[in-house]
């Protein structure tokens, strides 16, 4: 069967026998595998579209165990990525959390587009990289249905509307009131709690509810960076078993 898709590329990798891979974020298809014999060293059109950073559109055939590109066309390419650090391990980072959140032929279609913004952001970014990715991780968790919730006690289920949370427990998912908070201290269950502000609870309502668009030209200060990173890593280890990311420790 063939199909054609929109793709990009998250990462790219030989065999043991020694063909390419591709691991490709497909807007149709989700999270797929795609053996290739183009290793995106070329200069051709064809073979840019088998780099990471490339968002393309893909001719695939579908065998009896996984998918075989037949061609490849670049719509666009981020390889401004590619010129600085910064911006590189940001994108790295965000390419890295993709591959590992999501499930195999899973469509995420609302994830794809905000992924493409992501990169046109990050290719374009002066000095907020960091801001850009915690937006991107916040845009990931809510499109996967894992979003900590930000409006309830996570423990209780108290309307937290207008009142200040005590904390942020990474055990329940999301923030608590006092009276939970005293509890689990009280008996020992308070290791994952954080201390949170409305800052912190605003930006994250904020990366859930706006447009991409709107992040391009925030930069969180660095305090609000590490808080929200700590925050949110341990909560994605917790409850997505992600952590040790490779480019993490480029980034953060």
């Amino acid at each position: 069967m063939i199909t054609d898709t929109e793709g990009i590329i998250l990462r790219q990798f030989k065999t043991v026998n020694g063909r390419t891979m591709l691991v490709m974020f497909s807007r149709k298809l989700g999270k797929i595998s795609v053996a290739t014999n183009m290793t995106g060293g070329g200069k051709n059109r064809s073979a840019l579209s088998a780099k990471p950073f490339t968002y393309g559109k893909y001719e695939l055939y579908k065998g009896r165990e996984l998918y075989d590109l037949n061609s490849g066309r670049v719509i666009e390419s981020y390889y401004g990525i590619g010129d600085d650090l910064d911006r590189f391990s940001a994108a790295s980072y965000c390419l890295e959390l993709t591959d590992r959140i999501l499930m195999e032929e899973d469509p995420q279609p609302r994830l794809f587009g905000e992924l493409t913004e992501c990169l046109r952001a990050i290719e374009n970014s002066r000095g907020n990289e960091k801001t850009l990715t915690i937006a991107y991780i916040v845009k990931a968790l809510d499109h996967t249905g894992t979003m900590p919730e930000l409006d309830h006690c996570a423990s209780c289920g108290k309307d937290m509307t207008g009142l200040r949370p005590a904390g942020f427990s990474v055990g329940d998912g999301g923030i608590i009131c006092g009276n939970c908070c005293d509890d689990k201290v009280k008996t020992n269950e308070g290791s994952l709690i954080y201390t949170v502000n409305f800052d912190i609870i605003n930006i994250l309502k904020y990366f859930k509810n706006e447009p991409f668009s709107r992040f391009e030209k925030i930069r969180l200060d660095d305090r609000l960076s590490e808080e929200l990173m700590k925050i949110l890593k341990s909560y994605m280890a917790y409850h997505l078993d992600v952590k040790d990311l490779k480019s993490e420790f480029m980034t953060f």
